[in-house]
Parts: C-alpha cells; sequence; structure tokens
C-alpha cells in the first residue's frame, strides 16, 4: 500500500495568505513577494526612523500615534496619507531644516514589507518584519494615524502629525550627538536628511 503524502506548503501560500489579509481586512493595496510589500501613499505614508530613535519617539507620544512597525534596526510610523509631503516643511517650521537626520519619509509609489498579521506567527528570522502596534480590522485605520490638523485628511480626534515628528527629530538628533549609529553605513557617514518617496 502506497501512502501519499502531501507536497509541503509553498512559501508563496503564505505570502498570497498574508497579502489577502491586508487587501481584505483592512483594504491596504499589496505588491507580491516575497516579501509581501504594502503601497504607501494610498492609505497611509510612513516615517521611518532608527529603532533607538523610534523607542524614544514612542515614550514621547505615549498612544498618540497609530500602526507601528519594526524592521531589523528600523521603526516605521504609520502616518495619514499626504503626510510624507508635509515632512520636509514641518522639519523646516520646527527648525529642524538643515540639520542632518536620519528620518525618512514613504509617500506616493514607496513601499513596506508587510508584517504578519496580529495573533498569526512570523517567520522567526532575525530582522522579520513585525509589528509593535498593529492595525486592528474591522476599524478605520486613518482616523488612529497622525495627521495634520489643517489637511484635508486631517481629523480632530486624529493623533498630531506634528507632534510626531519633533519627537522623531528630537529622538534622531539625540542619537547623532550621542554617536550611536543610527541605523546604517549612510547614516554613520552624515547623509544628508532623506525625505524623497522611496
Amino acid at each position: 500500500m502506497a501512502l501519499t503524502v502531501p507536497f509541503p506548503r509553498s512559501p508563496l501560500d503564505g505570502d498570497r495568505a498574508l497579502a489577502l489579509w491586508y487587501e481584505r481586512e483592512l483594504g491596504w493595496a499589496t505588491v507580491p513577494g516575497p516579501p509581501v510589500q504594502l503601497v504607501t501613499g494610498l492609505r497611509f505614508d510612513v516615517l521611518e526612523l532608527p529603532a533607538a530613535a523610534g523607542r524614544g519617539v514612542l515614550r514621547r507620544v505615549g498612544a498618540a500615534t497609530g500602526p507601528v512597525a519594526l524592521l531589523g534596526r528600523r521603526m516605521r510610523f504609520l502616518v495619514a496619507a499626504g503626510g510624507a509631503e508635509e515632512l520636509p516643511g514641518l522639519l523646516e517650521w520646527l527648525e529642524w531644516g538643515g540639520i542632518s537626520l536620519d528620518l525618512v519619509a514613504l509617500g506616493a509609489d514607496g513601499r513596506m514589507t508587510a508584517p504578519p498579521p496580529p495573533g498569526r506567527g512570523g517567520s522567526g528570522a532575525p530582522g522579520a518584519a513585525v509589528w509593535l502596534r498593529a492595525p486592528e480590522p474591522g476599524r478605520e485605520v486613518e482616523s488612529s494615524l497622525p495627521a495634520p490638523r489643517s489637511g484635508p485628511w486631517g481629523r480632530a480626534e486624529a493623533p498630531c502629525l506634528t507632534r510626531l515628528v519633533a519627537a522623531a527629530a528630537v529622538e534622531c538628533h539625540r542619537l547623532r550627538l550621542l554617536g550611536v549609529p543610527a541605523g546604517g553605513p549612510a547614516a554613520r557617514r552624515g547623509a544628508p536628511q532623506r525625505f524623497a518617496s522611496s
């Protein structure tokens, strides 16, 4: 009697299930992987900074932020769509213009690695994407995203993008002053601020 053993589940099956979860549960656009990527600039933008600075931001702003993800040594704060375009002007207004910060904005046409949904095991690989503050299915995520108060997407109950950017700038600058490598070779070389969507 011959036993038939099913083929091992393909990683692509897991990637497809991950993409479907984001598309169906949250209505977010994805790009097939591996790894599955979330498209920025449509439902949300991303403010990305070194994880060490991000921990300081979380202490400063408390619950006044939306979903937050970690990928290796980088932390990603989801902000309202259009927030990436606001970053250079906000930094200028907050008097951080011209100061080298390891702060990146991902907006239109950007991509972010999709962490596993809450409650589902990740790959377990070191540096794999994970949610620190996960989006909640069945709840409109946009209302929890930091937004400019005066923008068309800003809501009175939404956390303030200006407050988040101010905290991020302070924490990134603090890392730089302390000589802590803030996220890679470019940051250690004193690279200029990075704002462009990527």
